[in-house]
């Protein structure tokens, strides 16, 4: 493990904070803020204090994309998930990706990275039409030609997800996790940044429906999983044929090789909980927002779907079309630059190393914040600004590559971006093919829990559009009559 030689251990600059609690009353009511104007105060690298004497937590927040990538890139083995918020989410969800850790992590990720090949992935194109097409044919009856994006993109973003993981199991899915993420989500927030925990056995009323929701989801895995390894064992026992089913649960039961082995009943559970809710609520978020600052930027609106139009005409876009819509992914991306789905990403050091010429002792919290460094003026001129021309390809080849992360970044980046990109894409053409969006809501107030969450509604008026809308909606009214076949992943 390699770190950067140690700087002079001079104090690293941050907020005073209140007498005896620090900047903990202002971490939890509104930790974004509270960071934003850390950066903007005390610089690129901040110590932050937070709790009452002797039970003090300490977070050293690296705002700089070098020292962002020195966190996440290369000296990202001393910097490892052991940090509280990972410890909640992992006892919360298991071990799976986004928690496990050494040859834990190594050995999920080969096991996986196949299933999450370009190939693969471009093959889900269809199931994310047929759910956007879905959604725009069902829009046709909105209550006012209003609707709500924020549930409206979680649900979208949820029923892909769940169709891709669970293929004709993926509406009992959702309906439970609709019911089950919200408590589950709010759960592990509130207890990563406690200074005294309760523990989780006590049948505290905040325990006891934590609990509830958790064995809900684990009970509906643990079914679907068992059902598709009866499915398999009995193909094989009837002479081998094809495992039935090409959903990515089918897939990921086949995992393995000599090697590695394969993923048992419990990695299984653990995977699929992590793709369903990190997966859904992530590639929601990014959809919300890029549809609402659109429809707040009727000029921006107005070129991507031109772009649409050109590039598709009246057919259902495929994952070929990527290429063919440059400025609706510069919109995702921008959109993604000021609302990331991942706000804060937290890390904890194993030794101590020099960040921005400041001494980072072993055993430190550490975090970076997309939502700070995506705000950088130095970097963003004139940060709360929407432009989409900001991720034409010249400007970014002349970024640090860690201006822009919403995904992370080195051996821990997302294993799904690609699938997160085409789905975010395809669903936003097939939306805004058939319907032109203006505001209702301007602003929409966001908070930090496990992923980015709208604590406010994002409302936009619909006006369905020409040819296109017809063609759209016609395809999804075919598809939901089981005209339309469902892709494997």
């Amino acid at each position: 493990m390699t770190t950067t030689p140690l700087a002079s251990p001079r104090r690293i600059p941050g907020p005073a904070g209140a007498p005896l609690l620090g900047s903990m009353l202002d971490l939890r009511r509104d930790p974004l803020g509270t960071f934003l104007r850390a950066g903007r105060e005390h610089g690129d690298v901040v110590r932050l204090e937070a709790g009452p004497p002797g039970l003090r937590s300490v977070f050293h927040a690296v705002f700089a994309p070098e020292g962002i990538q020195q966190v996440l890139g290369f000296e990202a083995a001393n910097f490892r998930k052991d940090h509280p918020f990972y410890e909640e989410v992992r006892q919360t969800f298991g071990n799976g990706l986004l928690t496990s850790q050494d040859d834990d992590y190594l050995r999920q990720r080969r096991l996986v990275q196949p299933l999450f090949t370009k190939r693969r992935v471009d093959g889900c194109a269809t199931a994310v039409t047929t759910e956007a097409g879905a959604v725009a044919a069902r829009w046709r009856t909105a209550a006012g030609g209003t609707v709500d994006l924020v549930p409206e993109m979680n649900r979208l973003a949820l029923c892909t997800v769940s169709r891709i993981l669970f293929g004709t199991d993926a509406e009992t899915a959702v309906d439970a996790i609709d019911r089950c993420a919200p408590v589950i989500n709010a759960y592990v927030v509130r207890r990563a940044y406690l200074p005294v925990k309760i523990p989780r056995e006590w049948p505290t009323p905040g325990n006891r429906r934590a609990r509830a929701a958790t064995d809900e989801l684990n009970a509906l895995c643990d079914r679907i999983i068992a059902e598709r390894r009866t499915a398999s064992g009995a193909t094989e026992a009837d002479g081998g044929g094809a495992v039935p089913g090409d959903d990515l649960l089918t897939l990921l039961t086949r995992a393995g090789n000599d090697e590695d082995g394969s993923l048992d009943a419990t990695e299984l559970r653990e995977q699929v909980l992590i793709f369903l809710l990190a997966g859904h609520e992530t590639t929601a978020t990014s959809l919300a927002f890029t549809l609402h600052l659109l429809a707040r930027h009727p000029e921006e609106q107005r070129r991507a779907r031109e772009e649409i139009d050109r590039a598709l005409g009246d057919r259902t876009p495929t994952a070929a079309d990527l290429d063919r819509l440059p400025y609706l992914t510069r919109a995702l991306k921008e959109a993604m630059r000021l609302y990331p789905a991942a706000p804060v990403i937290s890390r904890r050091a194993v030794a101590a190393t020099g960040i921005g010429g400041f001494r980072i002792p072993a055993g430190a919290d550490v975090v970076v914040a997309p939502w700070v460094t995506h705000r950088n003026p130095d970097l963003w001129p004139d940060p709360e600004r929407f432009d989409p021309d900001r991720f034409t390809p010249e400007r970014e080849a002349a970024r640090h590559r860690y201006a822009w992360f919403p995904f992370g970044g080195g051996p821990r980046a997302c294993i799904g971006q690609h699938f997160s990109m085409l789905e975010s894409v395809l669903a936003l053409a097939t939306l805004l093919r058939a319907y032109e969006l203006e505001a209702v809501d301007e602003e929409v107030p966001v908070a930090a829990g496990i992923t980015l969450q709208a604590t406010g509604p994002a409302r936009v008026r619909l006006r369905p559009r020409g040819p296109a809308t017809a063609t759209a909606t016609d395809t999804a009214t075919d598809t939901a009559s089981g005209t339309a076949t469902e892709a494997a992943p």
